[in-house]
């Protein structure tokens, strides 16, 4: 009884290489969900940086004179279509009388697709739309 041990016993590494493979197993389960977290928000925000960018050139875009068209960025490319949501009338000059130009409210339907995706998102604007319809009489 008072021999001294030396090492370890098979049933004590057996334990161990079971500890051992539980705790790798936990840790390669945690390390795959944080990966497919990080791509699902990088997803994300590539499609916010898109959205934004497609809102910031569209807000160049005068539907009344471009009603359809079509662009690339690179990555991904937007189309859009307008429709008129009124009657389209003459703005008003200062103090009194009829403007220069006719104006009317757009409702623009962009949609945006990659190569992936080809219906990545559609986006609904209401942008202003405008058209010079008579020149200036008169001096300032």
């Amino acid at each position: 009884m008072n021999k001294k041990q030396h090492g370890f016993t098979l049933l004590e590494a057996i334990v161990a290489f079971a500890l051992v493979g539980t705790i790798g197993m936990t840790l390669f389960a945690w390390i795959n969900t944080s990966i497919i977290s990080l791509g699902k928000v990088q997803t994300i925000n590539a499609r916010n940086d898109a959205i934004a960018n497609v809102i910031s050139y569209m807000q160049a875009i005068n539907p009344m004179q471009n009603p359809e068209g079509k662009t690339e960025f690179g990555a991904y490319s937007i189309q859009w279509k307008s429709k008129v949501l009124g009657p389209v009338a003459d703005n008003r000059a200062y103090p009194s009388g009829i403007g220069l130009y006719q104006v009317g409210l757009y409702d623009v339907e962009v949609s945006a697709k990659t190569i992936q995706d080809p219906s990545w998102f559609t986006l609904h604007l209401k942008l202003a739309g405008f058209k010079k319809v008579r020149e200036q009489n008169g001096i300032f």
